[in-house]
């Protein structure tokens, strides 16, 4: 497993052209019905055609990457999990790094907010699959997981536990290993690491203010590990200390020798603010966070007006990107 690094510094600001695109997808790449739109496809083509890599960059688990699988071309690589996890597409979403929340850190977080913020639940994100607790909502989760308070799914022993069973000892109900689930420890992201590290834990709270419940968590337990959000519900993506969007694309584009000001990045919400910093040049979508807009060099349309694909076609007629607003 490979930790990321803490995240670089912010690049200056050239119009050096660009060899990298990293774009966040919901509410950035995605329309809001979750599809990538036809003018989108054929942009992100053309990049690769001109030599500029494409790499997706999402809060999304590895198991969520079908919907734009087939638009990764050359390195099959996409940025998962806020940075926890590095994915190959061209192998089926197989997870082939991972930076991992570690299990005592999650545990100790879990009891601060439960007593920041009663009422709070859990979920907790492994490279296998999530599982949460009972008043955790339901919305895309997978019916497989196991359902059980949040000490017992961090429990040291859980991942042994995820064999066929029926409910067990305190109304954990049982993940079946066999269930072929996309969450199950079948799933492609999960045989190359049989422990299941855990990659990000959500915790949700029913009543809060999304960016006040982020910065009380931030306050009573930020020292601990990486606090951010991407939904417009107080549900907060908590990561390992350092692990950040920002960090794991810095070390992808070192690997491949680019440089932060030859990287053009795209965003909408709090858990792209730390990426779009670092590239040398930024798009806030029109749909963004205010603290988003605030944060980048330049603005681009809306997610459901191709905004990203509006500035993939500028770049590849007119020349590099000068943080046109």
């Amino acid at each position: 497993m490979t930790d990321a690094p803490a995240t670089p510094p912010r690049a200056p600001e050239t119009a050096v052209a660009p060899r990298l695109i990293a774009t966040d997808l919901d509410g950035t790449l995605l329309h809001d019905d979750k599809t990538v739109s036809d003018r989108t496809i054929a942009a992100l083509a053309a990049a690769e055609q001109a030599g500029i890599q494409v790499f997706f960059v999402t809060g999304r688990p590895a198991r969520w990457m079908g919907v734009v699988s087939d638009h990764v071309h050359g390195h099959g690589l996409a940025i998962c999990a806020n940075g926890a996890a590095v994915v190959d597409l061209h192998r089926g979403g197989r997870i082939v790094e991972v930076s991992p929340l570690e299990r005592t850190v999650a545990l100790t977080v879990v009891d601060a907010l439960r007593n920041a913020a009663p009422g709070v639940s859990f979920a907790v994100e492994r490279t296998g699959g999530i599982h949460y607790e009972p008043q955790y909502p339901p919305l895309l989760l997978d019916p497989a997981a196991v359902v059980a308070p949040a000490e017992k799914l961090l429990a040291e022993d859980f991942v042994s536990t995820l064999c066929p069973h029926p409910a067990g000892p305190d109304g954990a109900q049982g993940a079946s290993a066999s269930s072929g689930g996309p969450e199950s420890p079948t799933d492609p992201a999960g045989p190359a690491f049989p422990e299941q590290p855990v990659i990000k834990l959500l915790a949700h709270h029913p009543e809060l203010d999304p960016d006040a419940f982020l910065t009380l968590a931030r306050t009573t337990v930020g020292a601990l590990a990486s606090f951010t959000r991407s939904s417009p519900t107080a549900l907060l993506e908590i990561s390992g200390p350092g692990v950040s969007k920002a960090g794991t694309l810095a070390r992808c584009c070192a690997e491949r020798g680019i440089s932060p000001e030859e990287v053009v990045a795209f965003g909408d919400m709090p858990n792209d603010i730390e990426m779009l910093t670092w590239a040398g040049t930024s798009y806030a979508m029109a749909n963004a966070h205010p603290d988003v807009l605030a944060a980048t060099t330049g603005r681009t349309a809306s997610n459901n007006d191709d905004g990203v694909a509006a500035v993939i076609e500028r770049i590849l007629h007119h020349g590099p990107p000068r943080g046109d607003r």
